[in-house]
């Protein structure tokens, strides 16, 4: 492994990716990576909610057999991390996607490569050697949306993912920066693909000019659904109201989230949205969930507050920035096993077995 890429010492915790991240990439790839929407109010918020959580430990527990392993979309998981869709991953390292791919792989940890990915899915998937997930933005034409999953499918993805949450965006951070991206990077996986239809009408402002009229819609959902054989994960649900939805069409499962803070600022965080849609839910459907999962203990929250599993979104990039795939594998390492030392401390020998019991009422 080259210099650029060594891993140092002092990197103990998520937060210290995080750190040497910073000093490693370029400026404008930080702005892009870290910021978010607007002010960045839910950004922020998102990080604060898990510690404002408290735990109550237990003693004393049998914790013989002790395992962090689980069954999600009838695929068998060594342990609830999952890598989120993240765009670019270039950005990081100059193998990308596939990458970040030989990390996952090396943590039994599932990864799910985005539509905007600067890699081709194809060549992600025939370097990788572990189980890998699909997210698709919806294109602006139902062919090309066909086209991405059987793609996908054909390359042996196990599961589409859509992302319904961010049709538009307002990220001041990378506005004040002017970001864009290097020529060498780019989404190689809609290349050629159609863009919204823009028409200029009196009275509608450019952001309705056909960015809005072609995003996708439930009856999208229910097209794609009778579409693809895969598992349908709808990813970026933040209401009760949207998650029975979700569950009227078809859906597999779904993920709390709140697009990292990164789409609509002011809007609750992610572990206060968790609870009430898992109560609406009453388990019919699998509940993934992300925002702001920096410790192990983050992750044993969420789980107590009805989630299944948690994803992992800008954590990913900087251990790829910092220690290219020894570092995305040392980074999920590093959250399974304060996930483990959570357990431990909580009493809780499985999955099975976390509940809101684990969490300290005032």
């Amino acid at each position: 492994m080259s210099e650029a890429y060594e891993i140092p010492s002092d990197v103990v915790a998520l937060c210290d990716y995080e750190r040497v991240a910073r000093d490693r990439l370029p400026q404008m790839v930080s702005a892009w990576l870290d910021g978010g929407a607007a002010d960045g109010i839910t950004h922020a918020d998102n990080l604060a909610a898990w510690s404002r959580i408290r735990l109550q430990g237990r003693v004393l527990a049998d914790m013989r057999g002790a395992s962090t392993g689980l069954s999600l979309f009838g695929q068998a998981l060594a342990h609830p991390l999952i890598l989120a869709p993240v765009a670019y991953h270039h950005l990081a390292h100059p193998r990308g996607e596939a990458e970040t791919a030989l990390g996952a792989a090396a943590t039994g940890t599932v990864m799910t490569v985005s539509t905007l990915a600067s890699t081709r899915i194809e060549e992600v998937a025939g370097g990788a050697q572990g189980a890998l997930w699909f997210q698709l933005y919806m294109q602006a034409r139902r062919e090309d949306s066909a086209a991405l999953a059987d793609r996908a499918e054909a390359a042996g993805f196990r599961a589409i993912m859509v992302t319904v949450d961010a049709p538009v965006k307002l990220r001041n951070t990378e506005a004040r920066i002017g970001f864009r991206l290097p020529e060498d990077v780019s989404a190689i996986n809609t290349a050629g693909m159609a863009g919204p239809e823009i028409r200029a009408e009196p009275g509608r402002s450019p952001a309705f000019l056909g960015l809005l009229d072609s995003q996708p819609r439930w009856e999208d959902i229910a097209w794609l659904r009778a579409r693809t054989r895969l598992p349908l994960i709808v990813k970026g649900i933040s209401t009760p109201g949207d998650a029975l939805l979700a569950l009227e069409h078809g859906v597999d499962g779904l993920v709390v989230s709140n697009h990292g803070g990164r789409a609509l600022d002011t809007m609750p965080a992610s572990a206060d949205l968790l609870p009430r849609i898992a109560e609406a839910l009453a388990g019919r459907l699998p509940i993934l969930c992300d925002g702001g999962i920096r410790r192990g203990s983050d992750v044993l929250k969420a789980l107590a507050l009805g989630a299944d599993a948690v994803m992992l979104g800008r954590p990913q990039l900087h251990a790829l920035a910092t220690g290219g795939a020894r570092g995305v594998a040392h980074m999920l390492t590093i959250l399974r096993a304060e996930l483990e030392v959570a357990m431990a401390l909580t009493g809780c020998k499985n999955l099975a077995a976390i509940d809101d019991t684990i969490i300290w009422k005032e």
